[in-house]
């Protein structure tokens, strides 16, 4: 099955202008077989969108991007925000609690970016990114999160590039999503499981197990592997 593992819709991202029915459009003419909604904030008005999305063949899962003290982590497991989630400590204890996963969302964002005002999460002081992979492995992030997402449609081929080397120093895996907030970012880069997705437990699963991988989706030629 495959999957673009981060989008965000107006049903819970205000940056967003990226609606359902748009989104299943799209989903079903690329040929993706589910696609997680990964919003700002909490799921809104979701039973009829998960419902439409079933009657077209189309798994729709639910999940959270939480914004923490180190870095966007994608949540999966959890389905609204919890008090003290912002900490990245109290957020691993509470997924852990609900059987969930966390995932480091596109990581190296901006490592490379040359305007002042752009910044990376993971580093606040410019002076301290690092120059190679391997620079970034002792980072805690990479020892609290489940996975790293290596491919981001949002970010550069050379912050993808990053994430990509330093998740096969740590042992990751690494998932793909479009992190779309548009119709035309949908399905940019997504994640193709071995087995069969048809609810968040499954994804969690699957994840947990490895068995999965991130790369490229086209309507003629189907998924092809990032490697």
């Amino acid at each position: 099955m495959i999957f673009d593992l981060h989008i965000h819709t107006v049903n819970g991202s205000s940056d967003s202008s990226l609606t359902p029915d748009v989104l299943l459009e799209k989903s079903k003419n690329i040929g993706l077989t589910g696609v997680c909604l990964t919003e700002h904030s909490a799921n809104l008005n979701i039973s009829k969108v998960i419902n439409d999305f079933e009657k077209s063949g189309i798994t729709l899962l639910r999940g959270l991007e939480v914004s923490t003290d180190m870095g966007h982590i994608l949540v999966f497991g959890l389905y609204s925000y919890v008090s003290g989630m912002h900490k990245i400590k109290n957020l691993r204890k509470i997924v852990d609690d609900v059987g969930g996963i966390m995932i480091s969302a596109h990581p190296f964002r901006n490592l490379f970016s040359l305007p002042n005002n752009s910044k990376n999460f993971l580093y606040p002081d410019k002076s301290k990114y690092p120059l190679q992979p391997i620079d970034a492995i002792h980072h805690p992030i990479f020892n609290i999160v489940d996975e790293v997402e290596i491919l981001n449609g949002a970010n550069t081929t050379e912050e993808n590039n990053f994430a990509i080397e330093l998740a096969k120093l740590k042992g990751f895996i690494g998932t793909g999503g479009s992190d779309a907030h548009s119709f035309h970012g949908v399905a940019k880069y997504v994640t193709y499981f071995e087995n069969d997705i048809y609810n968040e437990k499954d994804l969690i699963c699957a994840i947990k197990n490895k068995k999965f991988k991130a790369g490229t989706l086209n309507c003629k030629s189907g998924f092809n592997d990032f490697k």
